[in-house]
C-alpha cells in the first residue's frame, strides 16, 4: 500500500539564499520530514492557506495524519487576550490556518500532533489560553536558551496516557527552544506531562480521540524519538482500516 500522507505545517520567515535576499519564504526544519519518512510516512509541507483556513476538509481530506509544527508566537487576539510586552511578532494568517486545521482535525479524529507551538494551537483552537511568557512566573529562561541553542530538561508523562506510550516512558530528556506555554486547558484537553523541576505543563492530550497529542518539546530533534513514529503508525492503521 502507498505510504500514510502525513501533512506538516510550515512557518512563513525571511530568508536569504541565490539571489533572494530577506525573502519571504516557507520554511520546515528538514528533520520533521526525515522523522516521518523514517517512520514510513510520506511528508508535505504546509503552507498556510487562506481558502483552507475558510473551507479545510479540502486539505484535511487528502491528509492521513497531521503534524503542527513550531514557530513564532501565537497572536494573543487569536485567544481573546492582549498583547503582552514579552510576546514576540506573530503570523495571524499562520494561526488561522492552522487553528482551522487543527479544529477539522480533531473533529475527524484524524490523527494529530503539536510540536511546541502546535501544541499551543491545538489548546487555542479547543478554546484555551497560553501563557505568554514563562519567565514571568517560573523566575528563569530554562525552557528557551540564546538564539540557536537548546535546553535540554527532563519531563515526566503520566503513566498510561498517550504520551507516556507514543514516546515510550514515563520519564524522558528532551530539547526545547520557546518562552510560551499552555495556560487555561482547551475543552477536553487533559495535561498529562510536566517539566521534571518546574510543572511546567509539557503535554495534552484529548481522551475522547484516538491520537490527539500536543507535546512543548520538539521530538524532530531527537534521533531516538518515538512520538512522531507512533503518529505515522497510526495513520497508517487507520488508513488501512
Amino acid at each position: 500500500m502507498p505510504r500514510p500522507l502525513i501533512g506538516i505545517s510550515a512557518a512563513v520567515e525571511p530568508a536569504s539564499f541565490g539571489p533572494w535576499v530577506g525573502e519571504p519564504s516557507v520554511l520546515l526544519p528538514l528533520g520533521y520530514a526525515r522523522a516521518v519518512q523514517a517512520a514510513g510516512g510520506i511528508a508535505a509541507m504546509l503552507p498556510p492557506d487562506g481558502a483552507a483556513a475558510e473551507a479545510p476538509d479540502e486539505l484535511v481530506d487528502r491528509l492521513d495524519a497531521l503534524i503542527l509544527g513550531g514557530g513564532a508566537d501565537v497572536d494573543p487576539a487569536s485567544y481573546g487576550a492582549e498583547r503582552e510586552p514579552q510576546t514576540g511578532r506573530s503570523n495571524p494568517d499562520r494561526d488561522r490556518f492552522e487553528i482551522a486545521l487543527a479544529r477539522r482535525a480533531e473533529e475527524r479524529d484524524l490523527p494529530l500532533l503539536g510540536v511546541c507551538r502546535g501544541m499551543q494551537i491545538l489548546n487555542v483552537a479547543a478554546g484555551g489560553s497560553l501563557e505568554q511568557h514563562l519567565p514571568d512566573r517560573l523566575g528563569h529562561e530554562q525552557h528557551r536558551p540564546v538564539p540557536g541553542s537548546w535546553s535540554e530538561h527532563e519531563v515526566r508523562l503520566e503513566p498510561g496516557s498517550l504520551a507516556a506510550r507514543a514516546a515510550g516512558a514515563e520519564r524522558l530528556s528532551v530539547k526545547t527552544h520557546h518562552h510560551q506555554g499552555v495556560g487555561e486547558l482547551g475543552g477536553g484537553f487533559e495535561a498529562t506531562g510536566w517539566t521534571a523541576d518546574d510543572a511546567t505543563t509539557e503535554a495534552i492530550e484529548q481522551p475522547s480521540r484516538a491520537f490527539t497529542l500536543g507535546v512543548l518539546w520538539h521530538p524532530e530533534e531527537d534521533p531516538g524519538d518515538r512520538v512522531i513514529p507512533s503518529l505515522v503508525r497510526q495513520a497508517d492503521r487507520v488508513r488501512r482500516t
